[in-house]
């Protein structure tokens, strides 16, 4: 009997170290890695002159790497240059005749003043002043006139001058600079194809930083909170390697379980998903499956 009593309870203390092992080797979550892929599209149109990435390339933000045909731009430039040039030429006749005119007013102004005072002393007439007046009254109707002739050039100067400004802003995103940092991932163009605005160049992502996805049960809400440290595994051939994983997001609202869950129980549970940014050391791809330990369980 006695026997029998120490095999039970033998079996009892195995089953629950089995039991215990079980559930420690169940992770708390299971995902995919991810990254903020960006596609890179032409502002421009044109030949691609020069177009100088590789995939798996890695690029830092503000690094030339491609150039689109300008030649037709800088012509149109200098087209509106000379354009420009004439019409300052008339406006600087206008304004001439305005200088001219606003002479003759000073002078007339100054005769006015005199003849008041001639007419104070009795040695001037009513009709000088009145003569004076009215020379006055046409010199700045002159003047008024040319003004108006003047507006229409300074209207045109100002249409060249914004046509000039968009073709040099054309010019400038003919340069392709690359707008943040990261690697290539997918390259869309070759050198010397003739390329149009939004026509996508190349796509790029930051993989030095990776972001995992996982779900969770509303059991775990509890366990989890933004910025808490847990540990992400990979498969490393018949052994586990693990990163340092911090969370960054939390899903406000449940959801159903993605269909890349296999077995349709888990597809129609409501989950949680729940972002995990992970360093990645060269080991971590996109798309690449992994787990997640809170409280970094091992």
């Amino acid at each position: 009997m006695k026997i029998i009593k120490t095999i039970l309870g033998s079996l009892v203390i195995a089953s629950t170290i089995i039991s215990c092992n079980n559930n420690n080797n169940k992770a708390d979550g299971y995902g995919n890695f991810e990254a903020t892929e960006t596609t890179i599209s032409a502002e421009g149109n044109g030949k691609l002159l020069q177009f100088t990435i590789d995939e798996g390339q890695t690029i830092q933000k503000g690094t030339v790497v491609g150039l689109i045909d300008t030649i037709q731009l800088a012509l149109k430039k200098e087209q509106l240059i000379a354009s420009k040039r004439g019409i300052n030429s008339k406006s600087r006749n206008v304004l001439s005749q305005i200088n001219v005119l606003e002479a003759q007013l000073k002078t007339a102004k100054i005769s006015k003043n005199r003849i008041e005072n001639l007419l104070k002393s009795n040695a001037g007439t009513q009709k000088q002043l009145d003569d004076i007046n009215g020379q006055i009254d046409v010199i700045n109707q002159q003047i008024q006139s040319v003004k108006t002739q003047n507006a229409p050039i300074l209207n045109e100067i100002k249409s060249i001058n914004a046509q000039i400004k968009q073709l040099e802003d054309q010019l400038q995103k003919s340069i392709i600079t690359n707008p943040v940092k990261g690697t290539v991932l997918v390259k869309y163009a070759e050198p010397y194809e003739i390329t149009s605005f939004g026509k996508p160049l190349y796509k790029i992502a930051d993989l030095n930083t990776m972001e995992l996805r996982v779900y969770i049960s509303e059991t775990q809400l509890s366990s989890i909170k933004i910025g808490q440290k847990v540990t992400v595994k990979i498969d490393a051939g018949e052994a586990m390697k693990n990163f340092d994983g911090i969370i960054t997001w939390i899903a406000s609202e449940a959801e159903f379980t993605p269909k890349i869950i296999q077995t349709k129980e888990e597809r129609v549970a409501l989950v949680y998903a729940v972002k995990v940014d992970v360093v990645n050391d060269g080991s971590l791809k996109i798309g690449m499956p992994a787990e997640m330990w809170i409280n970094n369980i091992q």
